[in-house]
C-alpha cells in the first residue's frame, strides 16, 4: 500500500466515523427530549453510555491486542452499532431507553479507539502526520452538524435516530478499506496492561485526560439545549459547533510542529488552561458576541488534548500494549469519570442553568494541575512496564 493509499483510507474512515459523530453529539440531547426525558433523565441516559464504555473497552482491548490484527474488529463494531442504533425506535420511557444506550455505546465504544490504533500504527510506518489525516474527520463533523443543524428547523428530532444508523452502516462498509496492519505475533503476548497503573507518569496522564473530559460534560449534554432555551436557531447552534470544529482543524493542520516544540504534556496543559478559560465565559453570557470567541477554544479543550492522547499513547506505551491502552484511557478518562460528573451535571444544569458551566472551569483547572505534574514527571520515552 502507497503513502498516498494509506492516507486516503484513514481520513475517509474520520470522515465516515465523524459524521456520525456530528448528528449525536449536538443533537442527540434534542431527541431524547423529544422523547419527554428531563434534563436530569438526559443526564442520567448519556452517564449510562458512558458507564457502558467502561464495561467493554477493556475487554474489547484486550481481544483485538490476542488478535494483532485492528480491521476486522472496527467493521464488526460498525455494523452491530448500527442495527443496535434501530433498538431505539420503539424505547419508550426513561429505562427502556437507558437499555438501548448501553446496548448502542457497548457497539460503539471501541470503533475510534482500536481505529486511532490503527491510526497510529499506519502513521508510524508510512510517516504520515496525524493530524492531516484526523482533521478530516473534524471536516466531516463540521459538515454534518451543519447539515443537521438546517434540516431541523425542517424535521422533527425523530429524523436523527435514521441519520446515526445509516451513517454507522457507512462507516462499516468504509472500514473494510482500512490497511490491514498487524502487531507482530512476538507483541501480542506483551505483559498485561495493570502494570501501566502502576506507573505515576501514566497516572498523571490519565488524570488530565479524564479531568478534561469531564469538564466537557455540561457542553457535551447541555449546550444545545441551553442555547436553544436562550433564543438561538437551531441553524445558529450548528454553525457554533462547527466553529469550534474549525479551530480544531486549524490545529491539526500544523499538528507535528506543534506537538514538536509543545510536547504531548504541554498539549494537556494547553487544554486545561484553555478550558478553565472557555467555561468560564460559557458560563457568563449566552451573547453570540462571547461565545464566538470562546467556541475557538475548542482547538485547546480538544484539539490539544487529542492530539496530546494520541501521541503520549504512541511514545509512552509498548506497541503490544496499545490497543488496551487506548482502551484504559477511554474507560477511565472518557468513560468512568465524565459518567460520575454526568448525572451531576445535570442537577446543577436543572438547579442553576448555565452556572453549571463555572463547574466545569474548575474541572479544567485540575486538569491543568495534573498536566504540569506530568511535564516535570515525563521526559518523553516509552515506560517500562
Amino acid at each position: 500500500m502507497t503513502r498516498g493509499s494509506a492516507a486516503a483510507r484513514l481520513s475517509l474512515f474520520y470522515a465516515a466515523v465523524f459524521a456520525v459523530v456530528g448528528v449525536h453529539l449536538p443533537f442527540w440531547p434534542l431527541w431524547l427530549k423529544d422523547r419527554g426525558l428531563s434534563a436530569a433523565e438526559i443526564g442520567l441516559v448519556v452517564a449510562c453510555a458512558y458507564f457502558a464504555r467502561i464495561a467493554v473497552l477493556p475487554l474489547i482491548g484486550a481481544v483485538v491486542d490476542r488478535r494483532g490484527d485492528r480491521r476486522l474488529p472496527i467493521v464488526v463494531l460498525s455494523g452491530l452499532a448500527a442495527v443496535a442504533w434501530l433498538l431505539f425506535e420503539p424505547a419508550q420511557g426513561l429505562p427502556a431507553i437507558a437499555v438501548v444506550t448501553v446496548l448502542t455505546a457497548a457497539a460503539f465504544a471501541g470503533i475510534l479507539p482500536v481505529g486511532d490504533s490503527l491510526a497510529m500504527m499506519t502513521v508510524s510506518a508510512h510517516r504520515l502526520d496525524y493530524g492531516r489525516v484526523r482533521l478530516w474527520g473534524s471536516l466531516s463533523f463540521i459538515l454534518a452538524a451543519s447539515l443537521v443543524g438546517r434540516l431541523l428547523m425542517h424535521e422533527p428530532p425523530a429524523i436523527l435516530l435514521w441519520l446515526v444508523s445509516g451513517l454507522l452502516a457507512v462507516t462499516a462498509l468504509v472500514s473494510l478499506a482500512l490497511p490491514d496492519r498487524r502487531v507482530p505475533a512476538v507483541e501480542r503476548h506483551a505483559a498485561p496492561a495493570m502494570p501501566l497503573l502502576r506507573q505515576p507518569a501514566f497516572l498523571l496522564f490519565l488524570a488530565a485526560a479524564a479531568l478534561n473530559q469531564a469538564a466537557h460534560t455540561v457542553y457535551y449534554s447541555f449546550a444545545t439545549i441551553h442555547w436553544k432555551a436562550a433564543g438561538l436557531s437551531d441553524e445558529t447552534i450548528g454553525l457554533l459547533w462547527s466553529e469550534g470544529v474549525v479551530a480544531e482543524i486549524l490545529l491539526f493542520l500544523f499538528s507535528n510542529r506543534v506537538v514538536n516544540r509543545v510536547g504531548p504534556a504541554g498539549l494537556l496543559l494547553a487544554a486545561g488552561l484553555g478550558g478553565a478559560l472557555r467555561w468560564l465565559l460559557l458560563g457568563a453570557t449566552t451573547e453570540l458576541g462571547w461565545i464566538v470567541p470562546a467556541q475557538l477554544l475548542h482547538a485547546a479543550t480538544f484539539g490539544c488534548a487529542h492530539l496530546a492522547a494520541m501521541h503520549f499513547l504512541q511514545r509512552a506505551v509498548p506497541p503490544g500494549l496499545a490497543v488496551r491502552a487506548q482502551g484504559l484511557h477511554a474507560a477511565v478518562a472518557v468513560g468512568l469519570i465524565p459518567g460520575l460528573v454526568t448525572p451531576l451535571s445535570g442537577y446543577l444544569y436543572d438547579s442553576v442553568g448555565g452556572g453549571a458551566f463555572l463547574a466545569m472551569a474548575a474541572l479544567s483547572g485540575g486538569c491543568a494541575v495534573a498536566a504540569a505534574a506530568l511535564v516535570r514527571r515525563w521526559k518523553g520515552g516509552v515506560l517500562e512496564v
